[in-house]
């Protein structure tokens, strides 16, 4: 039972809002997947911004091909069999 704290005491919950309290924690415990999705993607997300200059124009063309292979593994993540909870990083050449 949940209780609401006050200055006279805990009052415990209605049925009502013990009902929208479950339902709450619910679409909560929905959304952990979504979550933890959107960490991983934004840590791609900042792996690939570290790798940015590699793609410049006035880069060498050993060194795009060199980090092309490793940018794409990072894009590629979200494919990963156990995206999001499990997620093998390419390393960085």
């Amino acid at each position: 039972m949940r209780y609401h704290a006050t200055s006279e005491g805990n009052v415990p919950f209605t049925a009502e809002e013990e009902a929208q309290r479950d339902a709450e924690e619910a679409a909560w415990s929905a959304g952990v997947n979504d979550r933890k999705a959107a960490e991983v993607r934004a840590e791609r997300s900042a792996k690939l911004a570290a790798t940015d200059w590699t793609q410049a124009a006035d880069t060498p063309q050993a060194i795009k091909d060199k980090y092309a292979p490793h940018r794409q593994a990072l894009r590629d993540v979200p494919a990963q069999s156990g995206f999001p909870n499990t997620v093998v990083w390419p390393v960085q050449p």
